[in-house]
């Protein structure tokens, strides 16, 4: 039995989002408009079974109590620094509670929003490589800001370090374009 429209999560509070986000470069630009072509067109954009040409993801900048460094982690299986993130899980359709819940499985650390709304800071299309039965697909990938409850963190599922890293730091992380220019948004 095939879904109907009326079976699919809704995506609504994506468009939302979409809506009202200003890309900084021409790399976001085009990220911003697959996304979107994505929710419009995918027949189920937030199952991480949904391999072509991908589905949606979501992550988070989380910023600590005084604004002044970011949360990042050493991600297990890319063997990289990363921001915290993941797949949606079944039911869930909006990327700040994803996120959120993302970066607390990740760090063991409780997020807010930075103010009455969440905040879409970034969207990143980026290609990930095949792993066990998972063919290589794309990540749609919706990127909140968030800020920290604590300025306690620890390496949890998935993950094999959990640090707080200043501006300064960054250069020395060799980070991936969209994540260096999410952090540029952020530590201007």
């Amino acid at each position: 039995m095939s879904a109907t429209p009326t079976d699919l999560p809704s995506c609504s509070v994506v468009r939302e989002l979409l809506s009202r986000h200003v890309p900084v470069d021409a790399g976001e630009q085009r990220s911003l408009e697959r996304i979107r072509e994505l929710v419009e067109t995918g027949a189920a954009p937030f199952s991480r079974t949904h391999f072509v040409p991908g589905h949606l993801t979501a992550s988070a900048i989380v910023l600590d109590e005084n604004r002044e460094r970011a949360l990042l982690i050493f991600h297990e299986k890319l063997q990289r620094w990363l921001q915290p993130g993941g797949h949606f899980e079944p039911g869930e359709t909006d990327p700040s509670v994803a996120a959120a819940r993302e970066v607390l499985e990740e760090t063991f650390t409780k997020t807010a929003w930075p103010g009455a709304q969440p905040v879409l800071l970034d969207v990143d299309v980026h290609l990930i490589p095949a792993r066990k039965s998972d063919p290589a697909h794309e990540h749609f990938d919706l990127r909140m800001l968030l800020l920290a409850e604590s300025n306690t963190a620890a390496a949890g599922d998935g993950v094999t370090q959990a640090r707080w890293v200043r501006p300064a730091e960054f250069a020395a992380l060799d980070l991936d374009p969209g994540l260096a220019r999410m952090l540029r948004k952020v530590f201007k």
